[in-house]
């Protein structure tokens, strides 16, 4: 199963989970994308990130943006975003500092000083707790997923494994990832730890967890069905359910961008068209161009 999230739960140990598996999906976006090694491996972890993040969602209309943003950084931005199941997502680099850099580096050597903001926009869920909200959180750790967890364990206060790997299987960038939750108060589970500590079974499932290797999580002839039960076949029961497939999405219409473009004064336009009298409008997701005339624009 790759491209397709699936939803477990453990009902007897008060935890729910994602796995996610790209392929197709994430070659399609970083093909649209010449990055250096380092920032094709950051950027696939990002999107397996946001893909498990967006899984969380209770509405296909609801969104989740993960950004980091950096002061000096030889990765000076990196966004993704989920949307109704399509994924997207850029980074910009200086080549110049990836250059210098060790290729085990860390976060801090590929950000320098910045921030992981994780957005979730709920307000289609129709529940308690719908809305837009962000978190903020240092770019500290090893990883993108270190930062995700203090995410949690910050702004949620709320028990969080994840993992996530990246390699390249016959020529093709293949990312997994795996995220493991306490289930809250008010949900299926019980009082979140910080109001509660002696939660046994958290840790007990959150061992089992960590176990999952690289190897599973990018695997692409291993079913992700077989990762849940290698993990967790002791236990009484486990809940497992198909996300929506993932796509490749982009929302930059061209339609969309012109009529956003006329609504600036003519003067205005005037000022952003280049000598052939174009305003060109740039993509960073897909790394495409839209010119558009401002003599079309006039009629």
């Amino acid at each position: 199963m790759t491209d397709q999230p699936l939803r477990f739960s453990i009902p007897a140990m008060n935890a729910r989970g994602r796995l996610v598996r790209l392929d197709a999906v994430l070659n399609e976006i970083l093909s649209a994308h010449a990055l250096p090694p380092i920032v094709e491996k950051t950027l696939a972890e990002a999107l397996v990130l946001t893909a498990l993040l967006g899984a969380t969602l209770k509405n296909a209309e609801g969104q989740l943006t993960l950004q980091a943003q950096t002061e000096n950084g030889a990765i000076g931005l990196l966004v993704c975003d989920y949307k109704d199941a399509a994924l997207r997502g850029y980074a910009q680099f200086d080549a110049i500092k990836l250059a210098e850099l060790p290729p085990d580096t860390n976060l801090f050597g590929l950000f320098g000083k910045g921030f992981l903001a994780i957005t979730f926009d709920r307000k289609h869920d129709g529940v308690e707790g719908s809305g837009r909200y962000q978190g903020i959180v240092p770019l500290e750790g090893e990883s993108l997923c270190e930062a995700v967890s203090s995410y949690f364990a910050q702004s949620e206060q709320l028990p969080t494994l994840i993992r996530a790997a990246v390699n390249h299987v016959g020529g093709r960038c293949i990312a997994g990832g795996l995220l493991l939750q306490h289930l809250a108060d008010g949900e299926e589970g019980r009082e979140r730890l910080h109001v509660r500590m002696d939660h046994p079974e958290w840790e007990h499932v959150s061992i089992l967890a960590g176990t999952v290797t690289n190897v599973e999580l990018t695997d692409p002839a291993l079913p992700l069905e077989e990762i849940v039960w290698r993990l967790f076949h002791e236990e009484q029961e486990v809940r497992v359910e198909p996300g929506a497939s993932l796509e490749k999405g982009c929302r930059c219409d061209p339609v969309h961008i012109r009529n956003v473009v006329a609504r600036f004064p003519a003067d205005e336009r005037a000022e952003m068209a280049n000598d052939e009298g174009d305003i060109v409008v740039d993509c960073e997701f897909c790394s495409r161009r839209f010119p558009i005339s401002l003599a079309s624009m006039a009629n």
